[in-house]
């Protein structure tokens, strides 16, 4: 994979603004770590027991708490917690920098640094005046939040305000990485409510228009992450996610249909959301998903049809008039089992309509 990286930043240093496999042109050529799905990794790895490369050395190793750390690292880190906590912005720039990247590096660090008393400065410095030292703080407690442990530690400490802060106010790094550092925080149930209640949801959606194509993936990640909690689904709808999910499902080279669908079902599954989503349209959409998408996205979009549909003479009729029968029979052989269940209930409702206006008629 590295060498993968570096054979690219070789071909983009020399001038090059198409990919080199594709020969499409670039929307842009800046490279942009996908933090959510590196945190994810090491998750895994750790739920597993899967321990991640590190790198090599010659320094003995001890243990930290429940975990090992080679001496070097331990002595470094007490360091760097001296710088930063000091007044020095530019130490704890530094501190904050070199923490980011121990926090990064394994499990073993992530334990330690958070055991060190880490975690405290680290959300001052959220609220730091320095913007590449923000940046620094919020990636680190990013990368410290992989850990389980590390997770209600960030949160006791009253981190989320500050984290939401960032996300609002910050450099776009530094609120593309507030936003994946919610995403992590979202993982406990509980903190689905704290994140929602802080104002987090209208300053992701912001994001989501604005960020990175990275970036808004992450940031779609958290949006969806978040509205598995009821009453941020509420929030979400008025916040006006509705109109950028329907956008990016208009522009399918865009990169974030997946998404846009993913988020739509579950919004669609509440009340208000279902209503949000029919007032915007979306039936002809639907439609050309299921005909021509992924299995995945086909089932999405067969759930927000369904949803829609149910209990809706109007949108079941704009389904029909749209060609949603012969999609949604296709479907209903061809589709994963959820989507060959909705199929079959929008197909059943659709008959039950038809037979409805032929005793009218007759």
């Amino acid at each position: 994979m590295r060498k993968k990286v570096r054979s690219l930043l070789k071909w983009l240093d020399a001038g090059h603004k198409t990919c080199p496999k594709t020969q499409q042109t670039l929307v842009h050529t800046a490279l942009t770590p996908n933090y959510v799905l590196k945190s994810l990794i090491a998750l895994w790895c750790e739920s597993n027991g899967i321990e991640l490369p590190k790198k090599q050395g010659n320094c003995r190793t001890k243990k930290c708490g429940g975990s090992s750390l080679s001496d070097c690292d331990r002595t470094t880190i007490g360091a760097l917690l001296d710088k930063l906590t000091s007044n020095d912005i530019e130490q704890q720039r530094a501190a904050a920098g070199e923490l980011r990247l121990l926090g990064k590096r394994n499990a073993d660090n992530r334990v330690c640094i958070a055991e060190a008393g880490a975690i405290p400065p680290l959300v001052d410095l959220l609220s730091s005046s320095d913007p590449r030292t923000q940046e620094h703080a919020v990636t680190t407690l990013l990368n410290l939040s992989i850990n389980e442990s590390n997770k209600g530690a960030i949160v006791n400490v009253g981190a989320i305000p500050d984290i939401v802060d960032v996300l609002k106010n910050g450099s776009m790094e530094a609120r593309e990485n507030a936003a994946a550092t919610l995403f992590s925080l979202s993982f406990l149930d509980e903190n689905k409510v704290q994140i929602g209640a802080a104002g987090a949801i209208p300053a992701l959606i912001k994001l989501l228009c604005e960020g990175t194509p990275t970036g808004k993936k992450d940031v779609a990640t958290a949006i969806f992450n978040l509205s598995i909690y009821q009453g941020n689904k509420a929030k979400a709808v008025k916040a006006g996610i509705v109109a950028p999910l329907i956008q990016f499902l208009k522009d399918a080279g865009g990169g974030m249909v997946d998404e846009a669908l993913a988020i739509m079902a579950i919004l669609a599954s509440h009340h208000e959301g279902r209503v949000a989503i029919g007032q915007a349209e979306p039936i002809h959409i639907l439609v050309k998903v299921i005909r021509t998408s992924s299995p995945r996205n086909r089932e999405n979009a067969a759930a927000v049809l369904w949803s829609l549909c149910t209990g809706d003479p109007l949108q079941l009729k704009l389904a029909k008039e749209h060609g949603a029968e012969a999609a949604l029979q296709e479907l209903s052989e061809n589709g994963t089992d959820r989507a060959k269940r909705k199929a079959g209930s929008i197909l059943e409702l659709l008959q039950r309509m038809e037979g409805v206006d032929n005793l009218q008629s007759s």
